[in-house]
């Protein structure tokens, strides 16, 4: 994996764009994912939906794509009848159609254009433990086991995915303190490897488990594997607490969020519900900046056009705030 984290990129810009939802947007493009592989389903049957999602991101603006992988993990993928080595290229195909609209996004973006941006990285989701299960875990952290067996679930999928070709991991909607300790400690065999952890949080103090979010956010202080630390999935309206709790326990560590567009979901029902909306995505993100944020994009039901505004609003109010957290 190369060494390029995230704060080259910060010191460069000052921010960074992530992308938005991806499997939402499948569906919202009328793909069927009612499937427990969800967007790893379409990852298998229809491929070139997947790059299609990577290159509206592209060019709505993100600086940051996230890979299908996120619930494409071994052991799910083996309950699909898929082997060990159709499993593997699974995986490295999520990164391989990542890279390779980015790649194509950069060589073909106006020379002017590509003056006033960073090229884009990408980051291989690796979803937790909760996204495996199918069952809404992943907004409970009730798993019924401990540290141990978590690096074990997820040692083989972050070695396949640490060398095909992405930029960074992205260790996502992580439900408890346990899980983020498991990822840390297993992120020291693989030195060289850089990665974010983004925790799932139930409100402004407590991630989805039950743990204070900062005692999550202080796992990463100091970790240099560890290229930023936040949340994704979560309320928008928790997330300005949840910035002010990590700034109080990681000093080095960049934040990133991502939060979804505000609606609940049903897991029994599998439907969204209704949710207040009543400010934009980028209205938000010029808050949760002044809060100390320089990472921002969108996770479920946020799509191109809320990060192609998110886009256009940061780079034409760029201001010197976003320079006042160093990395």
């Amino acid at each position: 994996m190369p060494s390029l984290p995230i704060h080259t990129h910060l010191k460069s810009q000052g921010f960074l764009i992530a992308d938005g939802g991806l499997a939402t947007e499948l569906e919202r493009r009328g793909l069927d994912l009612n499937d427990k592989l969800w967007s790893a389903k379409i990852l298998i049957e229809n491929p070139t939906a997947i790059s299609e999602v990577h290159k509206s991101y592209l060019q709505s603006g993100a600086d940051i794509i996230t890979t299908s992988s996120y619930q494409a993990s071994l052991q799910g993928l083996a309950a699909k009848g898929h082997d060990r080595q159709a499993a593997e290229k699974i995986l490295r195909l999520s990164v391989d159609l990542a890279v390779a609209s980015r790649d194509s996004f950069w060589e073909n973006l106006d020379a002017t254009v590509k003056s006033t941006r960073v090229k884009p990285l990408v980051a291989a989701s690796v979803g937790s433990y909760g996204a495996y299960l199918a069952n809404g875990a992943e907004y409970t952290g009730d798993y019924g086991i401990g540290i141990h067996d978590l690096k074990e679930f997820h040692r083989e999928r972050v070695a396949i995915l640490a060398s095909a070709g992405a930029d960074l991991l992205a260790f996502e909607t992580i439900p408890s303190l346990d899980e983020g300790k498991a990822i840390v400690e297993l992120l020291r065999e693989f030195p060289g490897v850089y990665a974010w952890l983004s925790f799932s949080c139930k409100d402004s103090i407590h991630c989805s488990h039950g743990e204070k979010f900062e005692e999550c956010a202080k796992l990463t202080d100091g970790v240099g594997q560890v290229v930023a630390v936040g949340v994704n999935c979560t309320a928008p309206r928790y997330i300005s607490g949840l910035i002010q709790a990590a700034k109080a326990v990681t000093k080095t560590v960049p934040l990133i969020v991502y939060p979804n567009s505000g609606e609940g979901w049903d897991a029994e029902k599998k439907q969204w519900l209704p949710s207040d909306k009543s400010q934009s995505l980028s209205d938000m993100a010029m808050t949760w900046l002044k809060d100390g944020c320089h990472v921002i994009g969108g996770c479920c039901r946020t799509t191109p056009e809320d990060i192609s505004e998110l886009s256009k609003r940061l780079r034409a109010e760029k201001t010197e705030f976003f320079f006042q957290r160093q990395t």
